[in-house]
């Protein structure tokens, strides 16, 4: 079930979980799946912006300003940005 994730698109997270922050990033229990996902810093950043306000390439633009980027490690972004719509942690913003 692999959908082209594309930097226009806006996603949001899902009710059904509980966020801690730890030092290190957050520790979340997704209830549905009854799983525990530990997300780096960077990963619950990312996490975060997935608020439905944000598209893609909107929270690139964040990240890039906020650590100060000169090259952005695109292929990474997609790549956790995929792992948390694989994880149903984010889904598509329906509007």
């Amino acid at each position: 079930m692999s959908q082209t994730v594309q930097m226009t698109d806006r996603y949001e997270r899902i009710k059904e979980l509980e966020v801690n922050k730890v030092p290190d990033g957050y520790v979340i229990y997704h209830t549905p799946r009854d799983r525990v996902h530990f997300l780096n810093v960077t990963a619950a950043v990312t996490f975060e912006l997935c608020d439905g306000a944000h598209s893609l390439s909107e929270i690139e633009a964040i990240l890039i300003e906020v650590y100060e980027l000169k090259d952005f490690p695109r292929s990474e972004f997609l790549s956790c940005v995929n792992n948390l719509i694989q994880e149903g942690l984010i889904v598509p913003c329906r509007s």
